[in-house]
């Protein structure tokens, strides 16, 4: 290539490249300017935002200081009202100090007027006394037997016909509270019988019951104390017991055998021990359901327990904790009616013949064991008295004790409440246990077969054989000399001793 192209190609170079930074350099004064303009843009509208908001923070500050100036002044008006209130108050305080001395100077003078009055009065007395020649309490005396004199007859026939009136319309107003308590309770009347009736699924169930030589009827007997009769009744077993807690015991061991079909010695003592126990609930849970039916509270854990125990207890016939809520539910109809306490009279009424759960071991009668009872468990006083005086050996000093005394008698006064040859022959199956009982060594003693056999169940430890035979002579010797019966009474002793040893 020629040297003069060269350099020709060296110049158009060098004449582009300055061009293009002339070019570049205008471009680069265009950017410049612009970012000055945005620059300037940007700082005159921050001037004007700082200028708007130091304009919002003076009216920000004379609102803040308006506000301060107004509060000020509301405080300054109710520490102004207070003050007045106080200046007001001082004032009052004043003229009521100022009003009491007067108060009290003239309760001086009032009493120095007393005691002026008093004075003159006396004196007067006294010239009355020298006019007459009469003391004052002689001449009272003197005035109120002429005063007895003139009216005498006319006050002894008006008390007279007060009396009669008094009587004849308390009469008709107690029937009418008796016969509207009658009439609001009408409970029926179910006389208790002394046997209960076992129902057989299968008539082999009797074979069971016996045992191989009567060995299972013999152990039930003398478990529980009741006679079973097995006779020719189709699908029938008797149990028979003056004692009604037995009856429902052996009743519920019975059909808890027949429910697991084994019958045997040893089975009989399990279930009529499991029996017993459930018998025991039941008698809680009745004690309960009758307080809650009568709506009465606060009644001992010890009391519930004997309450409960008349569930299964009878009189004449008459079940002894249906006759007690029903009592209870007319005493408090009654107590209402006259005005006496209507909590009192149904707790005692409800409480009455709690004694009869005991007669059979404490002496004395039911009324006075009830009594005390009450007092031993904490029972109020007015409580224990009306249980105590139920009956007319003892006199009933309370309205409630006189409201226990009618209810008794209403409830058993009804036809058909009471049925006295049970009763009779119950009393004397209890006399023939107590015969028995009554010996040292006795275990258990029953009465069974109606009263014509007592089978008595001596500790093994402290009698022995020959020991069962005296004590089986002495039983009936005491019969005889001490009870009147119809004719021939078994008395027979049973001693068993076992011997029991575990296997490891």
């Amino acid at each position: 290539m020629e040297p003069i192209t060269l350099i020709v190609g060296a110049a158009a170079l060098g004449a582009g490249f300055v061009a293009s930074q002339s070019a570049t350099k205008r471009r680069l004064g265009d950017v410049e300017n612009k970012a000055k303009k945005e620059v300037e843009k940007a700082k005159g509208e921050a001037n004007q935002l700082v200028i708007e908001a130091k304009d919002e923070a003076a009216n920000l500050k004379d609102e803040a200081r308006q506000e301060a100036d107004n509060q000020r002044k509301e405080v300054k008006k109710i520490e102004e009202k207070v003050r007045e209130r106080e200046v007001a108050l001082d004032k009052k305080l004043d003229e009521l100090d100022k009003r009491a001395e007067g108060l009290r100077a003239s309760e001086t003078e009032i009493e120095e007027l007393k005691n002026e009055i008093r004075t003159i009065r006396e004196k007067q007395q006294e010239k009355l006394e020298k006019i007459a020649k009469l003391k004052k309490k002689d001449a009272v005396d003197h005035l109120l037997k002429m005063t007895e004199r003139d009216v005498k007859e006319d006050l002894k026939g008006l008390i007279s016909k007060l009396k009669n009136a008094a009587a004849e319309s308390a009469e008709e107003q107690a029937q009418m509270v008796i016969l509207t308590a009658m009439e609001r309770l009408a409970s029926d009347v179910t006389a208790e019988r002394t046997v209960t009736a076992v129902k057989l699924e299968d008539e082999e169930m009797k074979g069971r019951i016996i045992g191989k030589e009567g060995r299972n009827i013999q152990a039930f007997q003398r478990e529980t104390g009741v006679d079973v009769l097995v006779d020719d009744t189709p699908g029938m077993i008797i149990l028979s017991s003056f004692d009604p807690i037995r009856r429902q015991i052996a009743r519920l061991a019975i059909e808890m055998l027949l429910k697991d079909g084994r019958v045997h010695p040893g089975r009989i003592e399990e279930v009529v021990e499991k029996a017993r126990k459930q018998i025991d609930k039941d008698i809680d849970i009745a004690a309960e359901d009758a307080c809650r039916e009568v709506g009465v509270v606060g009644i001992p854990k010890e009391l519930m327990r004997y309450l409960g125990e008349l569930k299964f207890r009878t009189s004449y016939g008459q079940n002894v904790l249906k006759h007690s809520t029903e009592m209870a539910h007319l005493a408090g109809m009654i107590a209402e009616e006259i005005g006496a306490d209507v909590a009192v009279a149904k707790k005692a009424t409800l409480l009455h013949d709690i004694g009869k759960a005991l007669t059979h071991k404490v002496e004395g009668k039911h009324h006075h064991i009830g009594g005390e009872l009450a007092r031993k468990y904490g029972l109020p006083e007015e409580v224990a008295h009306a249980i105590e005086a139920h009956h007319d050996d003892i006199d009933a000093t309370t309205p409630e004790a006189l409201v226990v005394r009618v209810c008794d008698a209403i409830s058993a006064a009804r036809p058909g409440a009471r049925n006295i040859s049970a009763e009779n022959f119950a009393e004397r199956m209890r006399e023939l246990e107590n015969v028995a009982t009554g010996f040292a060594g006795i275990d258990k003693a029953y009465a069974i077969s109606a009263g014509r056999e007592v089978r008595v169940i001596v500790r093994p430890r402290e009698i022995d054989d020959l020991g069962a035979i005296k004590v089986a002579r002495d039983i009936a010797t005491k019969i005889e000399s001490t009870m009147n019966y119809p004719g021939t009474v078994k008395v027979n002793v049973i001693r068993e001793t076992r011997a029991e040893e575990y296997a490891k």
